[in-house]
């Protein structure tokens, strides 16, 4: 798929922008055929050099962005020329979808194993243990902790779940 393609697609950008932040995102959304400085990318771009090779380190990082080192002979300096490798991202994405699967498990599990109570004053949820210990008083305004029922939030949680499920072609009951 060519960069073009890739950078239409709403998810990728979403995806890009949460990598490289709003001030990496001009580097990101703009990924030159071949090689390229930090510097020409700041030039070209019109942006502060440190936010270029921020940007550019965290999509190395991500396995989207590689580089290769050439040292000047007369002077030592060393200049980076840079590569975008766009071909990752469906690979980086399914990756993050499992993660996000995995916690999600995680996190349901919690709240299907705990008792909460709440302050509906303060907004604060307990667990039942910080609950007792405080009396069953908020710590912040004194009013009573009432009984929190999750249920919504477990609902809620299955749904995801099973639409990640699904799109991640995995079984419920294996995950």
């Amino acid at each position: 798929m060519a960069f073009e393609d890739l950078l239409e697609d709403p998810v990728i950008q979403k995806y890009l922008h949460e990598l490289v932040g709003p001030k990496g995102m001009p580097v990101a959304a703009a990924p030159p055929d071949g090689e390229v400085t930090d510097e020409e990318l700041a030039e070209e771009l019109d942006l502060e050099l440190n936010d270029v090779r921020r940007a550019l380190f965290i999509l190395y990082e991500n396995d989207l962005a590689s580089y290769r080192r050439l040292r000047d002979e007369d002077s030592g300096w060393l200049t980076y020329l840079w590569t975008f490798e766009y071909d990752n991202i469906p690979e980086n994405l399914e990756e993050e979808m499992y993660r996000l699967h995995d916690a999600l498990e995680e996190r349901q599990e919690y709240e299907r194993n705990h008792e909460f109570y709440l302050c509906e004053i303060c907004s604060i949820r307990f667990e039942f243990g910080e609950a007792m210990d405080f009396g069953f008083e908020c710590p912040e305004c004194g009013s009573p902790l009432e009984s929190m029922d999750n249920d919504r939030l477990v609902n809620a949680m299955d749904e995801r779940l099973e639409a990640l499920e699904e799109e991640l072609n995995i079984d419920g009951a294996d995950a």
